[in-house]
């Protein structure tokens, strides 16, 4: 079983910067795509980065030239360096790790951190 565990969120004023970093520890086999979605209330979940095994990245056109993800294999840690940040940014932030096993793979989810951005 895998467990991911988000840090870095809190309160910053537009244009500011933060730098969420997730954790994967427990019983892994092996890390495929990771990535972070944010869902603010009333709103869907929706795919802010992704981030492949090989470094291929994949960001939502909002956040594009704003937001950078990496990942360091070595220590199950997905990161996410967002700059310029907008009030539109307050979400809360959940980090994503597809695992490989043996017979397959499997889907993990983050309890999330919250950032807000006051304008």
């Amino acid at each position: 079983q895998v467990q991911l565990v988000e840090s870095g969120g809190g309160l910053v004023q537009a244009g500011g910067s933060l730098r969420l970093s997730c954790a994967a520890s427990g019983r892994i086999y092996g890390l495929n795509t990771m990535g972070w979605y944010r869902q603010a209330p009333g709103k869907q979940r929706e795919l802010v980065a992704i981030i492949t095994t090989g470094g291929s990245t994949t960001y939502a056109d909002s956040v594009k030239g704003r937001f950078a993800i990496s990942r360091d294999n070595a220590k199950n840690t997905v990161y996410l360096q967002m700059n310029s940040l907008k009030p539109e940014d307050t979400s809360v932030y959940y980090c994503k790790a597809n695992e490989r096993t043996w017979g397959g793979a499997k889907d993990y989810w983050g309890k999330g951190t919250l950032v807000t951005v006051s304008s």
